[in-house]
């Protein structure tokens, strides 16, 4: 399940994090430049970053003003991946013509995985198996550990016949006739999850057209896999294997 930690990675963020103002302003003026800066915004990365200084456009869901005291500002940040947190209260600080910076930072959801409904503590994972270990119950472990198929769960589905997954498997393309069911939301260049009939991953791939072509017609490529997580062999191979050449 490794393989498709780049789309969790890649995936929306939120953060929770206070904004140290430089000078007091008005709370009314600082909740409108929040909400100039909720949309899709311009930013540079700050100078130490891991990414080249270039000016991108980066998508900002929601910005909240959780507190407020004249001097501290505590925000929750739902916003696009790669977005820069204390480059965003600079540039609020800026707006507001009094100066900020980012004082904490802590970071509460990644994708479908939050702090509040489905992370762990390590010392979780340690108590649950030494419970599974030592009384033989696996009921905390299973509240534990996740199915690898949680971390797909924000991505579009596209189901797959039984007859097709062996070849995508093998690194097929997923075809027209190999589709059993698709999300509606699927549109043409999406990352999608490649799902066998009893829910089982099979892999990422991209979407060649929208949901609405999948359905409609029978012939031609859906979807091209990226990343293949289901091992090989679990399902009957449908094609037939060349005849051996005689010596």
């Amino acid at each position: 399940m490794t393989r498709v930690v780049g789309s969790v990675i890649h995936s929306s963020k939120e953060y929770v994090c206070v904004m140290q103002l430089h000078k007091p302003v008005e709370e009314e003026r600082l909740r409108e430049v929040i909400r100039e800066f909720t949309g899709t915004i311009y930013q540079r990365p700050p100078v130490r970053s891991s990414v080249k200084r270039a000016l991108r456009t980066k998508r900002v869901n929601e910005i909240e003003l959780l507190e407020y005291t004249g001097k501290y500002a505590l925000l929750r940040v739902d916003c696009e991946a790669g977005t820069y947190m204390r480059k965003l209260c600079w540039d609020m600080g800026l707006v507001l013509g009094v100066g900020a910076h980012m004082r904490e930072l802590r970071r509460t959801r990644t994708g479908p995985f939050h702090e509040d409904k489905n992370l762990v503590r390590m010392h979780d994972v340690a108590f649950a198996l030494i419970r599974l270990r030592e009384e033989g119950k696996d009921d905390l472990l299973r509240r534990t550990v996740l199915p690898g198929e949680f971390s797909i769960c924000h991505l579009p589905k596209v189901v797959v016949r039984d007859s097709a997954v062996e070849s995508i498997v093998h690194g097929a393309t997923l075809n027209m006739p190999g589709i059993s069911m698709v999300q509606d939301t699927v549109k043409k260049g999406d990352m999608v999850a490649m799902l066998t009939l009893k829910g089982e991953l099979i892999g990422l791939g991209v979407a060649e057209v929208s949901a609405g072509e999948m359905l409609e017609l029978e012939r031609g490529v859906a979807v091209r896999p990226k990343r293949i997580i289901m091992e090989p062999g679990l399902y009957p191979r449908m094609w037939k294997r060349k005849p051996k050449a005689e010596s």
